[in-house]
């Protein structure tokens, strides 16, 4: 072992190890953090996070012009703009079939959020709604389709962007997307926070996995030489 390993603080090489495997404790803390919030879900407590987010959106910050801001953001994970954003990933996404790609995570999202609220069956909030919806609570739908279908977007960008600024700024740009479309249905009081954030979790573990395993079966293609020299 050499001198300069023997003196490196072991803080320093804990950070190392975690940076080296940034992708696997993601997914960890992920799925710790949604199983967590379904434990407590299912056993009936009321979360003090839901508490506090209620305070604050419901009770603190509405109004009526932040109320429009909201619905736009909200609206961004709708069947009409997710349709109109596979048009543009199909028409101008480079790389083998990024329409089919997308389309797939998209569908593949929606029925396993489909499934998990089929088997929780949370109530959503009552008595403070802004917006008319229907169906169970948990786990958001709005933020696990925003998290997989804009996060496979952030990944594509990254993937592909060749121009360094113009990558930082979409990237930045869609993954403000993501975190508004779920504070956006807290403030519209269709959500607990509890169940936005078990929907950002999960849908994680998911594009962590899509990414891995359906990806290379629709994008058959190298990477471009900014992701080679990385």
């Amino acid at each position: 072992m050499s001198t300069t390993q023997q003196k490196e603080p072991i803080i320093a090489r804990m950070l190392r190890v975690i940076w080296a495997n940034r992708l696997l404790v993601l997914l960890v803390a992920a799925l710790i953090g949604f199983i967590y919030i379904l434990e407590e879900i299912l056993s009936g407590d009321i979360l003090e996070l839901d508490s506090a987010a209620y305070r604050f959106f419901v009770v603190f910050a509405r109004r009526p012009w932040l109320t429009t801001i909201m619905e736009g953001f909200s609206a961004l994970a709708s069947p009409v703009v997710l349709a109109v954003m596979l048009l543009v990933i199909a028409a101008f996404a480079p790389g083998h079939m990024p329409g089919r790609c997308a389309t797939a995570n998209l569908v593949l999202a929606v029925g396993l959020n489909f499934v998990l609220k089929s088997i929780v069956q949370r109530p959503r909030p009552d008595g403070f709604r802004l917006v008319a919806e229907s169906g169970y609570s948990f786990p958001s739908g709005h933020s696990m389709v925003s998290m997989a279908f804009y996060g496979l977007v952030v990944w594509m960008v990254w993937r592909y962007e060749k121009d360094r600024i113009l990558r930082i700024f979409l990237m930045l740009a869609f993954s403000l997307v993501i975190a508004m479309v779920g504070i956006s249905r807290i403030y519209l009081g269709v959500h607990y926070a509890s169940d936005v954030i078990a929907g950002f979790c999960v849908s994680l573990v998911w594009l962590m996995f899509f990414t891995r395993v359906f990806v290379p079966i629709f994008m058959q293609d190298e990477p471009p030489e900014n992701q080679q020299s990385r």
